[in-house]
């Protein structure tokens, strides 16, 4: 009977002490998982953020490539208008030289038919 007392008491102080380190050893799985999920959380966090830098270091790239081709498109334009203009001033000072010279020519002409005129005259009278 004192063996049975003595494996009763045994086995309820087993379980007691069973129970009473169940609940701490929950606590440290727990709190082990928990730390586990932080360093994914944390691990995570830190690939987005590279991910979001790469995309805005990307987009600032495209960005700064697309300002230099528009500065390029905007340079030949430039070189264009200003190639248009000299052409324009070229015909214009061209046109300048023919009006003159069709106005000499008129005026030569114009003197030698006085001239004409003026002999006729003379002849007639």
């Amino acid at each position: 009977m004192k063996r049975q007392f003595f494996a009763a008491l045994f086995l309820t102080a087993a379980t007691a002490s069973v129970v009473a380190i169940t609940p701490t050893a929950n606590a440290a799985e727990t709190k082990a998982v928990e730390n586990i999920q932080s360093a994914r959380l944390e691990f995570l966090n830190n690939r987005t953020k590279a991910v979001d830098d790469i995309q805005k270091t990307r987009l600032a790239f495209l960005d700064s490539q697309s300002k230099a081709v528009e500065n390029i498109q905007s340079a030949r334009l430039a070189h264009l208008d200003s190639r248009s203009k000299a052409v324009e001033g070229i015909q214009a000072t061209r046109l300048d030289f023919l009006n003159t010279r069709t106005k000499a020519v008129e005026d030569v002409q114009a003197t030698r038919l006085d001239f004409l005129n003026t002999r006729t005259k003379a002849v007639l009278r």
